[in-house]
C-alpha cells in the first residue's frame, strides 16, 4: 500500500509518500511546501490546499505518479470529532483527489506519538509556543492532557515561560520588585521603554503567542544565572508539564513509561529541561527518556497503514 504523511506547520509542510510491503517501509519521495494557517483563519482553506498539492506533488514526482491508498495530515489545532476535523478531512480529500474514507486529518500531537512510538507504548511531552502531553498505552489506549490553547492552557510552554517573565518586567518596572537586568533584555527584544508601551505592545493584533514565546530564553537564561523570580518562574512551569504527565500516565495505567521530549522549551532550554526532568521524577519515580522512533511524518504514515487495513 501506499501512503503519503504529512507534517503541516505554520512555517512549511512536509510530505513523506512511503509503501509499506507487510514487514517495513519503503520510501518512495519526500516534498515540501509552504505553511498552513488554523482553518478559520482568513485564507486558510486555500493555504492549505497549496501546501497540500505543492508537498504531494513533489514526493510523489512526475506525471504517471502511482495512485495512494491513503493519506493522513497532522497539522496543529486540530481536535478530534469536531467540524474543524471534518472540513480538514475534505480539503484533504480534494487536494489529492481521493475518496473521503482514504484520508484523516489529526492534530499534530497525534502523529508526533504515533511517529515516536509507532508499534509501542509511551507518552510524547511537547512544550514549544504551546504544550501538550498526549500516551498511548499497550492496549492501544490514548490520552492526551493540555494543549488547549494559550488563552486557556499554556502553563509548560515556551509562551508560558515568555509571559511569566514579562509579568516580573512589570513588576520590576512599579517597584514591587527590585529590578534586574531581565526587565531590560525582554523589553529591548519588544522595543519598548516603559511599562506603558510594554501594556500598549501586547494588545496589538501583531502581538502574538509567538512572539510572547520568543522571551522564553532570556527568562530561562536569567534563571540558570542565578536570578530567583526567573528560577521559580521555570520551576512552576516544568511543575505543570510533569502534572501533565502524570496525568496521562494515571489514566493510561503507565508504570514508569517511555518518554520522548519535542518542542523548543525541551530541545533547546537547556536549564529549562533539566528542571522538567527533575519535576517528572518527582511526579512519576524512576522514568526512561528516550529518542523518538520516528517523526511526525512517520506517524502519519502509521495512522495511514492503520486506516488502509481496516478498509480491508
Amino acid at each position: 500500500m501506499l501512503i503519503a504523511g504529512f507534517d503541516a506547520g505554520q512555517t512549511s509542510t512536509r510530505c513523506r509518500v512511503s509503501r509499506w510491503d507487510g514487514q517495513a517501509w519503503i520510501i518512495h519521495g519526500e516534498g515540501r511546501g509552504p505553511g498552513v494557517s488554523h482553518l478559520a483563519a482568513a485564507h486558510a482553506r486555500e493555504r492549505f490546499l497549496h501546501a497540500i498539492r505543492c508537498s504531494a506533488a513533489e514526493a510523489l514526482g512526475p506525471a504517471q505518479s502511482p495512485e495512494l491508498d491513503a493519506a493522513v495530515v497532522g497539522a496543529s489545532g486540530i481536535e478530534q470529532g469536531t467540524g474543524l476535523q471534518a472540513s480538514a478531512c475534505e480539503l484533504l480529500a480534494e487536494a489529492l483527489q481521493l475518496p473521503l474514507e482514504r484520508v484523516d486529518v489529526t492534530g499534530d500531537e497525534c502523529t508526533a506519538l504515533r511517529g515516536a512510538f509507532p508499534d509501542g507504548d509511551g507518552i510524547v511531552i511537547i512544550s514549544g509556543t504551546g504544550m501538550i502531553c498526549t500516551g498511548r498505552n499497550r492496549e492501544g489506549q490514548e490520552h492526551r492532557c493540555g494543549g488547549w490553547g494559550w488563552r486557556l492552557d499554556g502553563a509548560g510552554s515556551t509562551f508560558d515561560l515568555g509571559h511569566q517573565g514579562l509579568q516580573l518586567s512589570v513588576a520590576m518596572a512599579d517597584g514591587r520588585l527590585p529590578d534586574h537586568q531581565l526587565r531590560r533584555d525582554l523589553w529591548q527584544q519588544l522595543s519598548c521603554d516603559s511599562a506603558a508601551q510594554v501594556k500598549a505592545l501586547v494588545v496589538k493584533p501583531d502581538c502574538d503567542a509567538a512572539r510572547i514565546a520568543a522571551l522564553a530564553p532570556t527568562v530561562v537564561d536569567c534563571a540558570a544565572a542565578g536570578l530567583a523570580e526567573a528560577e521559580t518562574i521555570v520551576t512552576r512551569s516544568a511543575s505543570a508539564l510533569a502534572r501533565c504527565t502524570g496525568t496521562v500516565a494515571g489514566v493510561l495505567g503507565m508504570d514508569r513509561p517511555n518518554l520522548v521530549g519535542h518542542g523548543g522549551g525541551l530541545t533547546h532550554l537547556h536549564h529549562f529541561r533539566q528542571a522538567v526532568e527533575r519535576a517528572v521524577r518527582q511526579e512519576l519515580g524512576d522514568v526512561t527518556w528516550v529518542d523518538a522512533t520516528g517523526d511526525a511524518c512517520h506517524g502519519a504514515l502509521t495512522i495511514g497503514k492503520e486506516l488502509s487495513l481496516r478498509r480491508r
